[in-house]
């Protein structure tokens, strides 16, 4: 019986459920993480949580059981807890890392593993190698001796992570909203968190989907607009002033407008960009992945301060944060975190942020958006389509990619970028990105244009030449 690889992607080790997944690949992932650790440190201490997903409890418990094993004093999560919520628990209990046994938006029928290192952050290429380089020298039997226990000391590190959003969010100016914000938990870790915050602080807020369901409706815990559906129906009902929701292990999030619409990440990322400049007083810039809006390069330009560029995947941005190069670090897909918090997407506090610029600035996100465009001096509309492909044209796309472009679907080709993928750039500010996803098998297509329709045009020229 061949041993079933251990792979770490963009953000962590993730797979089908007792197909890529399952119970002797959690065992082989946390002995690897356990030496990998004790090269470092003698005792390690780490804590490990868990989502909302099928069997995740008991994944955890397999994990924590196994790091004990090999020499690990580990500190188990009380409840279902958001990966930034470990994030911090690493930072404020100065643990040497940590596991979350999450798949974070995918489908139901994934789980997964995250590890963070002793910054919080998620574990950087060097160390994910190492993992996975000691996890194939293991067998699947190799550490069925390590019986599962349930003696580990339990924390619960919402209070302290509740302290920390409190000294980054202006709850002051988010209580002046009279109205009442929505949350969807899309019945995953932001259950009984992003609710309970805006409770303790006097806001208004209705949630819903907060119950447990491994199967997440049948759609998947993933923030997009078409799982949102549900969330906007109870924002029209309750004549909410947005729609606030968390993904699965809550450290993505998705947002409505007050009509229902729903606003992109990449949009929010601007706005919020734009917003922090105005009213943190600090003259910093931002990062963003190779995927990401070029809105930020603008409202950068705007107020005089940089941008930088990153591959795909949050990891990138934790060094940034630690030199004070940024104030805001974000990705397309709905990743964020801010100068103070932890170098790891937060959705919670992205949600707390949204709000926040709502109630100061009184209007709707849509008519933000206009002024922010009108403030520029252009409009920025990205799309993001993913591709499934046969084996063979995905065997071909690796080479396909690293041909020469002087001119692409009719446009002259002014630049590329193969930071991550292939990024083509045209005259006029517009660009298409083509890359395999590092969470799922996909190859991602990403076209930023000034016109929605230029851009979904793009977006499909691109899929064409991927698929042709």
């Amino acid at each position: 019986m061949t041993t079933q690889a251990i792979h770490f992607g963009t953000s962590g080790w993730r797979g089908v459920i007792a197909d890529d997944f399952n119970f002797p690949g959690v065992r082989r992932a946390a002995a690897a993480i356990a030496g990998h650790v004790r090269a470092q440190k003698k005792s390690p201490t780490l804590v490990v949580a868990h989502d909302t997903r099928f069997l995740a409890e008991e994944f955890a418990l397999t994990a924590a059981s196994v790091l004990k094993g090999h020499g690990c004093h580990v500190l188990l999560c009380l409840h279902a807890t958001p990966t930034p919520a470990v994030a911090h628990a690493i930072i404020h209990r100065k643990l040497d890392g940590g596991i979350n046994v999450t798949a974070s938006h995918n489908p139901a029928e994934y789980n997964g593993l995250k590890f963070s290192g002793p910054d919080g952050g998620p574990a950087l290429p060097d160390v994910t190698k190492d993992i996975e380089r000691r996890a194939a020298a293991l067998s699947d039997d190799s550490n069925s001796l390590h019986e599962i226990v349930d003696d580990f000391d339990r924390i619960d590190p919402r209070e302290p992570y509740f302290a920390q959003l409190a000294d980054l969010v202006r709850f002051d100016v988010l209580k002046k909203e009279k109205g009442n914000f929505v949350c969807d938990a899309l019945h995953g870790c932001g259950a009984g968190w992003l609710d309970r915050i805006f409770a303790i602080h006097g806001v208004s807020a209705t949630e819903t989907r907060a119950n447990r369901d491994v199967l997440f409706d049948g759609s998947g815990p993933d923030p997009s607009e078409e799982n949102l559906v549900p969330l906007k129906t109870v924002v029209l009902e309750k004549s909410a002033v947005a729609g606030l929701a968390t993904d699965g292990d809550a450290d993505r999030f998705g947002i409505l407008d007050r009509d229902g619409s729903f606003i992109s990440p990449n949009h929010i990322l601007g706005l919020l960009f734009d917003y922090l400049l105005q009213t943190r007083g600090i003259k910093l810039g931002a990062s963003r992945s190779v995927a990401t809006t070029h809105l930020l390069d603008a409202v950068a330009q705007l107020h005089g301060v940089k941008v930088y560029e990153t591959p795909v995947g949050f990891k990138y941005v934790g060094p940034l944060l630690r030199e004070n190069k940024i104030l805001i670090g974000g990705e397309e897909s709905a990743g964020l975190t801010i100068l103070g918090h932890v170098p790891e997407k937060d959705g919670v506090l992205a949600c707390l942020l949204v709000a926040e610029m709502i109630a100061a600035r009184q209007t709707s996100l849509m008519d933000q958006l206009r002024d922010l465009f009108r403030r520029v001096g252009r409009e920025f509309w990205p799309v993001r389509i993913n591709l499934h492909l046969a084996e063979d044209v995905q065997a071909r796309l690796p080479d396909r990619l690293r041909q020469e472009f002087k001119e692409f679907a009719g446009r002259r080709v002014a630049g590329v970028d193969r930071t991550d993928g292939l990024q083509l750039q045209f005259d006029d500010g517009s660009w298409v990105l083509m890359r395999p996803s590092g969470t799922e098998p996909v190859v991602r297509v990403y076209a930023e244009t000034s016109s929605p329709a230029e851009s979904q045009k793009l977006a499909e020229d691109a899929r064409g030449w991927v698929t042709g």
